[in-house]
């Protein structure tokens, strides 16, 4: 069982390092987000679903542009370059139209669930506080400064939420096959249906939804920030519960024209002998943050690579 976490407790540094060391991830408690605005953005985000393909695709990510926001159908989206068994939305940060950077910009809402706009960009708030409050307790896990993160990598940080709804498995179908996430941090909240698994160093273990909790696991750059000392773990999802399953994963990622050098002074971790799922590094990395994340993201969605290219003067 994954440990649960209260961003209120007196050893939160302890906890975390003791979390990110093993696992990498761990339920957050006592976050304060309530559970209203939670139910609500569930119900609206049904009520999306539901609709006819016709009318989703009136808000299809085609027409995001560099923005990379909007609805995409079953399939669309790759993992490790096969399809996944989900559909989704992708929002971010509430942007004007025209901005210069790929992935910010204006959002894509459904006029047919007009109340998701208000219900997705409070969310996006609040999630962006809590995100905040953990990496200050990851700061000072690290011996750093509460502010370290606030002050520098996430001052101005780059958002990526999602929702994505998962049909009930056919066969051995994967709604998410194996992979870690790009950013620093990722908070998930889920449903009651359950389906994420996590590789532990004992093997693949479920990760149940539990009451008032978000899941919270670590990617890519605070691995590479810390040389390995933390670790991006492997996680997957496949949807067993015979029903629709709803997830809402809250990307949390450094300022995305900012260099992500690893910290000092920080070990690497002798590695346990298991292949990384997708054969590569990322401490091996040079560049921006934009840099990285816009390469990643292409692959996920190929056929939207051409439109996906990062100004070169900005």
């Amino acid at each position: 069982m994954l440990p649960v976490i209260d961003l209120r407790e007196a050893d939160l540094p302890a906890r975390i390092e003791e979390a990110c060391r093993s696992t990498g991830f761990f339920y957050v408690a006592g976050h304060g987000v309530s559970p209203r605005l939670r139910s609500d953005l569930d119900a609206a985000a049904r009520e999306f679903f539901a609709l006819p393909e016709k009318e989703k695709r009136g808000i299809e990510m085609a027409r995001g542009g560099t923005a990379w926001r909007g609805w995409f159908p079953v399939g669309d989206e790759l993992t490790s370059g096969k399809p996944d068994l989900k559909e989704g939305l992708y929002f971010g940060t509430e942007l004007p139209a025209g901005h210069p950077l790929p992935l910010h910009g204006p959002n894509l809402f459904p006029r047919q669930v007009p109340e998701l706009r208000r219900l997705v960009l409070t969310y996006v708030d609040e999630m962006t506080r809590v995100a905040q409050e953990v990496l200050r307790g990851v700061a000072l896990s690290l011996g750093l400064a509460a502010d370290y993160f606030s002050a520098g990598y996430t001052s101005d940080p780059t958002i990526l939420f999602r929702i994505f709804h998962y049909p009930p498995a056919a066969g051995e179908g994967w709604g998410v096959g194996e992979h870690t996430d790009y950013g620093l941090l990722t908070l998930l909240l889920q449903d009651d249906n359950g389906g994420l698994q996590v590789h532990t160093p004992d093997g693949w273990i479920d990760a149940p939804p539990l009451p008032d909790t978000f899941v919270c696991n670590i990617g890519d750059m605070l691995e590479r920030l810390t040389s390995g000392w933390y670790r991006s773990t492997p996680h997957r999802v496949r949807n067993t519960s015979g029903r629709d399953r709803l997830s809402f994963p809250f990307f949390f990622d450094p300022d995305f024209s900012a260099t992500v050098p690893p910290l000092p002074d920080r070990a690497a971790v002798t590695s346990d002998g298991r292949r990384r799922w997708d054969g590569q590094s990322p401490l091996a990395f040079e560049g921006t943050y934009g840099d990285y994340l816009t390469a990643k993201v292409a692959k996920v969605f190929p056929q939207l690579h051409a439109g996906l290219q990062q100004p070169k003067n900005r």
